[in-house]
């Protein structure tokens, strides 16, 4: 039998052992007469009711708008698993089937199983229009059962989430002033439970009370019907006004949203994100207000919790910083003494015999292996917390490369290693920090020739990988990595089984390396083949040519050589660490024409400074009272000592360190362990730059 309402629209319910209930449903909408049909077709959400197997019944105009189909394609023909991403059905089903111990096979079943079972459920979908165009929707599924209890179909209400929230609210509560009075749209309202939907006259009296604002806020519906809304607020609140000002608000400017806290029936607050909406008639007069009040207590707990949790990370994250930093110092101060007096050792006069060579060589060997894992692992420290400073401009990448080879093919030549660089015709540039982007490069051309064969070969190259971006890849003919291998690339300190071969390293390189590359917006890739061969290589961004204007830059003075000939200088040296003054009273000793003087303070060494007048001030950063970048600070400030070029020597070597120095005034700032050709050139740079200034007092005079 095949039932009509007075609107024309049909309901094909079969009247069985269920028929009289279908009957009453009928009834129910037929009742409601042309305004309930007509205020249904005019909605702009999408509502759908199938009858218990799931086939289409009712199909509305805003379906029909929001999908694409027309009613008479769909209802008898499909159910909303048909319109719907069978993929997320997909998933959904087997969810729903591993936490409830069940085997679901069909689609729909997987929409309505929490809603058979009395679950309200409203989660979002994927739509697929007629034009197979898809878009989100929330949807809020319900099951329509009988007086008695049996399902007799499912009303599934969507709307396009894709849309202007603030647009949706204001049409979904235009729709609900409309639509309020209608027994069957009321049911619709009832169905929410996670949402308090309530609707105040023009004073702010509670007129109409859903299952949510029951549920959430703890009254019945007559207990509540007729009260100010102000009995939500804490009396807090009550006092400041907030209760009127929200729907002053909401009066003003048609919309009111807050977060706050409000009390329950039994005294309990709860955490509450609410919308006030003013509803007005077709001449403007406000003729009340519709609230959706959402409880986010637990969302807010859980956000304290992640804030508070993200807290400590970067607590932990800067102790753990704060404590490389410090062990790195304290590692470099010891390491200064071992490779400073090694270096003296190998240059000492009469040269050392071959077994002597050979020890103080894997002394300095052992000590540069230490001191470069002190600066991986500090690398990598800085990487992770987020405190690696990068500082991108356009880097020639001919300059880098030619840099690179100059420094790797004396340690390719002695394994018989044959390297290969690119060519370039013209000028090529890409985004990059300069500092950074040769220490990546180093590393992967150091493995190359570290994991190459015997008499094996390397090869740089550079192409156009995409527009606009450079590829740099470095081959070589080593061993190769496995596909395992390959996986476990990337993890720190993982050497990949060659932690029992000749070569050192710590399993870092790589990683700081792919760190590197990313923070530059590049990417990292490898490619390899076993007994042929590895490949690694690097994307970034191309850049345009630097412009140098060159014509208006001055000419840099350039430090005179020193040699026996010059009149003796003198250099103070602040230092409070017995061993690094021996070092560096020994490395002194060696040139005639210098004299040292030294202090254990920065106290003493300003005095000093005022006293003797050195030629040049070597200073070490952390000394007893003030600091030496304090005590820099007081000698630049005094016309008798500011012109003396004061040169750091620091265990503090980390790059926001060495940046702090430069910023401070330090000519240059040199880190511990000293390496002795550096740190002698840089004094007859600074004595240099002294005896120029020397002869320019002498002419003024």
């Amino acid at each position: 039998m095949q039932l009509t309402s007075r609107t024309g629209s049909h309901f094909p319910f079969d009247t069985g052992d269920t028929g009289l209930a279908k009957i009453r449903l009928d009834e129910l909408i037929v009742k409601s007469g042309a305004l309930q049909q007509a205020i249904l077709n005019s909605a702009n959400f999408s509502v759908i009711a199938t009858d218990e197997k799931g086939t289409v019944q009712l199909f509305n105009a805003g379906a029909e708008l929001m999908l694409g189909y027309a009613a008479s394609d769909v209802v008898d023909k499909l159910t909303p698993a048909d319109l719907s991403d069978p993929q997320e059905l997909s998933v959904r089903a087997t969810a729903l089937s591993r936490d409830n111990g069940v085997a679901i096979t069909r689609g729909f079943e997987a929409l309505v199983f929490k809603a058979a079972r009395g679950i309200e459920d409203i989660y979002e979908l994927t739509y697929i229009r007629k034009d197979m165009s898809r878009f989100p929707a929330v949807v809020s599924v319900t099951a329509l059962r009988t007086d008695a209890g049996p399902i007799i179909g499912y009303l599934l209400i969507a709307t396009d989430n894709t849309a202007r929230k603030d647009a949706e609210t204001k049409r979904a509560l235009a729709e609900e002033k409309r639509l309020w009075a209608e027994e069957s749209f009321q049911l619709m309202i009832e169905s929410v439970v996670d949402c308090a939907i309530v609707m105040l006259d023009e004073e702010g009296r509670v007129k109409s009370w859903n299952t949510g604002a029951q549920r959430i806020k703890g009254y019945d519906a007559k207990d509540i019907i007729g009260r100010d809304r102000s009995c939500f607020y804490p009396q807090e609140d009550i006092d400041a006004g907030k209760p009127e000002r929200g729907l002053q608000e909401a009066a003003l400017v048609g919309r009111f949203e807050d977060n706050g806290w409000r009390v329950r029936q039994d005294g309990t607050t709860f955490w509450v994100n609410e919308i006030v909406t003013a509803i007005r008639d077709s001449s403007g007069a406000l003729r009340g207000y519709a609230t959706l009040a959402r409880d986010m207590t637990e969302r807010r707990r859980v956000e304290a919790k992640l804030k508070e949790a993200r807290a400590t990370a970067e607590a932990a994250n800067l102790a753990k910083s704060d404590f490389l930093s410090s062990m790195s110092h304290e590692l470099r101060t010891p390491l200064n003494a071992i490779l400073g007096f090694a270096q003296l050792m190998a240059s000492d006069v009469p040269a050392p015999t071959s077994i002597q060579t050979a020890s103080i060589d894997q002394i300095l060997q052992a000590g540069w292996f230490l001191l470069s894992l002190i600066n991986e692992v500090l690398d990598l420290s800085l990487i992770e917390s987020g405190k690696l400073t990068i500082s991108p401009e356009p880097v020639s990448l001919r300059d880098i490369l030619s840099n690179c080879r100059a420094m790797m093919e004396p340690l390719a030549q002695k394994r018989g290693i044959t390297m290969t660089f690119p060519h370039f015709d013209a000028p090529c540039f890409v985004l990059a920090d300069q500092t950074r982007l040769k220490q990546v490069f180093v590393n992967l051309i150091s493995n190359a020739v570290k994991y190459n064969r015997l008499n094996g070969s390397i090869a740089v190259e550079c192409t156009a990988s995409v527009p606009g971006q450079v590829r740099i890849s470095v081959t070589d003919t080593g061993m190769g990595l496995s596909p395992k291998k390959l996986a476990q690339l990337y993890q720190p300190f993982n050497r990949l089984g060659q932690e029992i071969g000749v070569e050192q390293g710590t399993g870092i390189g790589l990683v700081v390396t792919k760190r590197l590359v990313e923070a530059m917006h590049g990417t990292v890739g490898v490619e390899s083949e076993v007994g042929m061969g590895t490949s690694f290589w690097v994307d970034l961004k191309a850049a345009d040519c630097a412009q140098l204007a060159l014509a208006d830059a001055a000419p840099c003075p350039q430090p005179e050589a020193a040699n026996d000939a010059l009149p003796t200088a003198t250099l103070l040296y602040v230092e409070d660490n017995p061993a690094n003054l021996k070092l560096v009273e020994m490395l002194i000793a060696r040139r005639p024409n210098m004299k040292l003087i030294t202090a254990g303070t920065g106290v003493l060494g300003i005095e000093l400074a005022l006293a003797h007048m050195p030629d040049a001030i070597l200073m070490d950063i952390n000394l007893p009272g003030i600091s030496g970048i304090k005590a820099l600070s007081i000698l630049r400030r005094d016309s008798a000592t500011a012109h003396i070029p004061v040169i750091a020597l620091s265990a503090n070597a980390s790059p926001r360190d060495i940046e702090r120095g430069l910023e401070a005034g330090f000519q240059k700032y040199l880190t511990k362990p000293i390496k002795v050709d550096e740190l002698m050139l840089t004094l007859d740079e600074a004595l240099g730059l002294a005896a120029i200034s020397r002869r320019s007092e002498l002419r003024v005079v």
